[in-house]
């Protein structure tokens, strides 16, 4: 995949950059209680349930809270009823960027996204207006110490993945959407719980950005971000590694 690399350094950096557990918790929660509001309280038979708590077993997440959020999700606790709404547009440098949202208000959430790109010089489009350029794919990531790279590719395919990618920190497994849940099924019951699982947007291609435009591009993407209603944010660019190293220290 074109750029793969580089945009999994940007989500890591993201990781790095985003130290508030207060807003991180906050996004898992409101996954939680979407997802346990639109299918089984049982992550065992709820896909999208079962990733958000593997989300937030990664990042530390109580027990008890994951449990609340499902409770209110179930509507035990009369939770609040989040819309998913998918923004599209254009950022510096005509880089194509999704905004996935979870909102009690879509006017606000709107103005925000719309504030944020129009800010970085971009512009907001309509709904399709770009996630024609990324594919909508299952993945599932490894720890590089789960396997070597030849039993994770051997793996990958007897489980039905379409891709296999591995380099010195990761391994990361695609699938079609379809097919997603049974080959995180078959890998688990292998090399045990994945690192994460979930189905997401993959660039088909990365347009290759100098230093400027990733320097407001970054900008862009860290105030989506930092809104609590956005959940995920991708992004079609390619960047060279030293730029990356530079923009993050």
């Amino acid at each position: 995949m074109a750029g793969h690399s580089q945009f999994k350094n940007i989500m890591f950096r993201k990781g790095a950059q985003d130290k508030k557990r207060g807003k991180v918790f906050t996004k898992i929660i409101r996954e939680i209680t979407t997802a346990a509001r639109s299918g089984l309280t049982d992550p065992a038979a709820n896909p999208r349930l079962r990733a958000a708590v593997l989300a937030a077993r990664q990042a530390n997440m109580p027990k008890d809270t994951v449990e609340r959020a499902i409770k209110r999700g179930a509507g035990g606790e009369g939770a609040e009823a989040y819309d998913e709404v998918r923004y599209e547009g254009y950022g510096p440098g005509g880089v194509a960027v999704i905004v996935e949202a979870l909102t009690d208000n879509r006017n606000r959430t709107a103005s925000e996204v719309r504030a944020a790109f129009t800010k970085a010089s971009g512009a907001l489009g309509e709904t399709n207006s770009v996630s024609f350029m990324f594919d909508r794919v299952g993945e599932i990531v490894y720890p590089a110490i789960a396997a070597s790279a030849d039993d994770m590719l051997e793996a990958g395919i007897e489980a039905g993945a379409s891709d296999v990618e591995s380099d010195d920190e990761s391994h990361v497994l695609l699938s079609t959407v379809e097919d997603f849940n049974e080959v995180r099924d078959a890998l688990e019951q292998r090399f045990g719980e994945a690192q994460s699982a979930r189905l997401t947007w993959r660039p088909k291609t990365a347009s290759p950005i100098n230093e400027e435009t990733a320097t407001s591009l970054f900008k862009l993407l860290e105030t989506l971000e930092d809104s609590d209603d956005v959940q995920n944010v991708y992004a079609n660019f390619e960047v060279a590694e030293d730029v990356i190293a530079r923009l993050s220290a």
